[in-house]
């Protein structure tokens, strides 16, 4: 099992639902206002703003929560956020990425170094570990969309680069510059994604023991945990029996 996306979904199914829902809900609703004063709070001229408000709905965010994060970007008072990438290895020499939304870069960078450093790791500088991953979209399908082939034959209809369907879904993915034209296409055909995302998809992986894999899901969830941590991508390859047994109730 490859990848911080596994490692999510396993923790959700776990339980904690509640507080990881409102935590998910803090972090779309500063996506959404980052987005909003960036480009402007018109959702159908804003592409980052549309794949913002529609990632947020996926996940049943209310309309008025929505809403208050577009108006708070308008807001003279309003946060300003800086978007800043941390970069680093993690246990067993496993690359991560780290995007963040901060309004204080001295804490954002203590606390991901302190993170690195708790689970044997250490932060490197922007661009250490960026050239082994390759920036892309990631469209993401319930599995309800329809079946494999279908999902496939719309992926390349849509122009998709690749598509990946099992048990949880479906993953399509595109270039980084393709990604509304494809989004849109994939709209068209199979409805409304769960998400549309720009994400670091590791070139290679690097395969870790239990031992490592139990410290590399204590980063993971460090991260995850922290409110100007926005995004975590690792290129680790742990098996599925050992991340069953890491992740057992």
């Amino acid at each position: 099992m490859a990848g911080h996306s596994q490692f999510k979904n396993i923790m959700h199914r776990k339980g904690r639902q509640d507080a990881a829902r409102s935590k998910l809900f803090s972090k779309l609703s500063k996506e959404i206002t980052v987005a909003a004063k960036v480009g402007g709070p018109d959702v159908d001229s804003n592409p980052r703003l549309r794949l913002a408000v529609q990632n947020a709905k996926a996940q049943s965010m209310p309309k008025d929560n929505i809403q208050r994060a577009i108006n708070k970007s308008q807001s003279g008072d309003g946060d300003n956020y800086d978007e800043i990438r941390y970069e680093g290895y993690g246990p067993g020499g496993v690359a991560v990425i780290v995007e963040a939304l901060t309004d204080n870069r001295n804490r954002s960078a203590s606390n991901v170094r302190s993170y690195f450093t708790k689970c044997g790791g250490s932060m490197g500088e922007t661009g250490s570990v960026a050239f082994m991953f390759d920036r892309v979209g990631e469209i993401v399908y319930k599995p309800e969309a329809g079946d494999a082939e279908a999902v496939l034959e719309a992926g390349i209809e849509a122009g998709a680069d690749d598509v990946q369907s099992d048990g949880d879904g479906h993953v399509i993915t595109c270039s980084f510059e393709n990604l509304g034209d494809v989004s849109k296409a994939l709209e068209e055909t199979l409805g409304e994604a769960e998400t549309i995302n720009a994400v670091w998809k590791p070139q290679t992986l690097t395969p870790i023991d239990a031992d490592k894999a139990q410290t590399m899901l204590k980063l993971l969830a460090l991260l995850d945990d922290d409110d100007d941590v926005q995004n975590v991508y690792a290129n680790y390859d742990i098996d599925a029996e050992t991340m069953e047994s890491l992740t057992a109730a």
